[in-house]
């Protein structure tokens, strides 16, 4: 199924909507102390989707994250990768076989390969049909039954945990900025509204106004109770270069203040058609100005203005279920407008299994990478 399999260099990666596959990604990643690997790979087109009226070679690639658990191991994470989606029919086997690619550019002490799916779940179509409740997936060995299916040797794992956010909302953006206003629910356009009329403002900021932003999202992360990434990891967001790669990506640091006070801010991420809602952090004074509600209208505004044709809103809650944690965040974000994704997240393909095993159950007890 796949052909010409080589590496090359991450400066050369294919130009692509999903930011986590692009040279960007690789410089921001690099920067904190991963090892990036890129290899490329071609198919026939008929191979993977049965309604390719004539076979066709496709060009492709995939960037991979080598992330060390102690001195000897190591696992290959792959975000939101590989970018082709086949027909559902032939993914397990297509990800096999690209696995197996995989294996002899990776290190001795690999691990496994981890693929964060950006593919559609298989079980995006179980929502409750008046409720529009997400069903949960089934468990994890109906799961592998289902995605192994098309494979050989039945290898492939459904991870404990998903890293990237499995579930999203996309706005499109391809219509007129008062046409997407317009779809908003009444309550998000009135915020929008009233923001403006309190005078709340949304300025540019560089990297000078990394610790006005650091602040803010410290507060955030401290308010939900949520791991805290130290400021490095936003400097690489927003210092990576890679204007003359194939894949480039453009950030915006974003701050709505109102009387000069921080109140809101955001990392805008733009990568070919596609703009993301990267991270964002409030203040808890001062929330009656929605400040969250114009820094997003601004984001839209900008990317439309790029020539993005969509807007994701990057992590919600699967559904409108109260009693799910990020409830809070489906309820904000759906009042823009647009549509519930459901991504198939994290699996495994172990390269090494007495040491996967041991690897699993230590992230079961850790909830993290590295091995204590």
């Amino acid at each position: 199924m796949l052909g010409n399999i080589c590496l090359k260099e991450t400066n050369d990666l294919n130009r692509t909507p999903i930011v986590q596959q692009t040279a960007f990604w690789s410089d921001v990643k690099t920067k904190l102390g991963d090892e990036a690997l890129a290899m490329a790979f071609s198919a026939p087109s008929d191979a993977l989707f049965k309604e390719s009226s004539r076979s066709q070679k496709m060009d492709l690639d995939v960037l991979v994250m080598l992330k060390p658990l102690n001195k000897n191991s190591s696992i290959a994470y792959v975000p939101y990768g590989p970018e082709i989606e086949p027909d559902e029919e032939v993914q397990g086997a297509f990800l096999e076989e690209l696995s197996e690619c995989l294996r002899p550019f990776l290190p001795a002490g690999c691990v496994m390969i981890r693929y964060d799916l950006c593919w559609e779940s298989y079980w995006t179509k179980q929502h409750h049909a008046e409720e529009n409740l997400w069903q949960e997936e089934p468990e994890k060995r109906t799961q592998e039954f289902r995605f192994n299916f098309s494979t050989v040797n039945w290898n492939f794992r459904k991870a404990h945990y998903n890293i990237l956010p499995a579930h999203t909302i996309y706005l499109d953006l391809t219509q007129s900025l008062p046409l997407i206003l317009e779809r908003m629910k009444p309550k998000t356009r009135y915020n929008i509204g009233l923001a403006k009329r309190k005078g709340v403002t949304v300025r540019h900021a560089g990297h000078e106004s990394l610790p006005v932003w650091y602040d803010l999202y410290r507060e955030t992360a401290l308010r939900n109770r949520i791991l805290v990434n130290e400021l490095k990891y936003f400097e690489a967001i927003l210092t990576a270069r890679v204007e003359h790669s194939s894949s480039p990506a453009e950030v915006q640091l974003l701050i709505a203040e109102w009387d000069g006070i921080p109140l809101a801010a955001m990392f805008l991420v733009m990568s070919d058609h596609r703009a993301f809602y990267l991270y964002g952090a409030s203040s808890s004074q001062h929330r009656n100005l929605m400040a969250t509600y114009a820094l997003q209208w601004e984001a839209i505004s900008i990317a439309k203005s790029k020539g993005c044709t969509e807007y994701d809103m990057f992590g919600t809650a699967p559904s409108p279920d109260e009693s799910h944690p990020l409830y809070g965040l489906y309820k904000f974000k759906s009042g823009f407008g647009g549509s519930l994704y459901h991504r198939l997240g994290c699996w495994d393909y172990p390269l090494d299994p007495v040491n996967y095993d041991f690897f699993r159950n230590e992230e079961l007890l850790s909830q993290g990478f590295h091995l204590k």
